[in-house]
């Protein structure tokens, strides 16, 4: 029988917040560190944990927000990618992680990526899963929200689609997906996400993030250059129905990246 590394479920406390982190395999300075997407949370990678802990230490920790992490309102904590990437990176620290891999997806990725041009040094490599990095992922769905970005008045805003709700959350799962590929999806998925996104004054704080995200576009040249200079490993995962990250993306890392792996899915 084929030996399974358990997951261990932990908390941390860091920069004045309660971290919520799962990790499996032994200890070690060296790590795999797996970044969480919108709506979700460490629960995302339930099932690669174990795989992953049979050959490496691994962490996935609930971004500040999300899951079983401290969620504070706006009213006590500013929310931006930068400042949630500072409280993952203090958990690396604390944990006595020294060098990782970084998988990011979603979200994630504006984490990560803050934490890989801080310390390109601590970087082994990286892992993309329908994140965003170039322009070329960015089709004209996002329309809307480069408008409201750049005039955040509230008839841009009320030109946004509507995500903040159960059916959007849900969306973020099954949107733009076959029938058969639907079924497969477990649907305590996007009850989960949506019981921890509905807490009191949650969605005002995603939206927060929905908002900092046009920061994340900013760096776009910032991250080009580091991808240019660093070259890190890079494998990209990409679900090709995507919606909301066009397939383009992974040709644009390939143009960017020397030692490049991609598998769509």
């Amino acid at each position: 029988m084929r030996h399974v590394a358990k997951t261990r479920h932990r908390y941390r406390e860091l920069e004045g917040l309660r971290v919520h982190y799962r990790e499996a395999g032994v200890a070690s300075s060296t790590a795999v560190v797996l970044l969480h997407g919108f709506p979700s949370s460490s629960y995302s990678f339930r099932d690669v944990l174990p795989a992953l802990g049979e050959h490496a230490y691994a962490v996935a920790p609930d971004l500040p927000g999300f899951g079983f992490s401290d969620a504070p309102g706006l009213e006590e904590y500013e929310y931006t990618f930068e400042r949630l990437s500072q409280v993952i990176e203090a958990l690396v620290e604390d944990l006595g992680i020294e060098r990782y891999v970084l998988f990011v997806t979603d979200f994630g990725t504006p984490v990560g990526y803050f934490m890989a041009t801080r310390h390109p040094e601590r970087v082994l490599g990286l892992v993309v899963q329908n994140g965003n990095t170039h322009e070329a992922g960015l089709n004209e769905g996002w329309d809307a929200s480069r408008r409201f970005w750049a005039e955040p008045t509230e008839e841009n805003k009320a030109a946004l689609p509507e995500w903040l709700n159960f059916d959007g959350t849900r969306d973020q799962y099954l949107a733009g997906l076959p029938e058969e590929l639907r079924e497969l999806h477990p649907r305590e998925s996007w009850h989960l996400d949506w019981e921890r996104l509905s807490r009191p004054g949650n969605t005002d704080v995603q939206f927060q993030l929905f908002y900092d995200y046009r920061n994340h576009v900013a760096r776009f040249d910032e991250i080009a250059r580091y991808h240019a200079e660093h070259q890190p490993p890079c494998l990209v995962l990409w679900g090709r129905h995507d919606t909301f990250y066009d397939i383009a993306e992974v040709l644009a890392y390939h143009r960017a990246m020397t030692c490049f792996e991609a598998h769509i899915y």
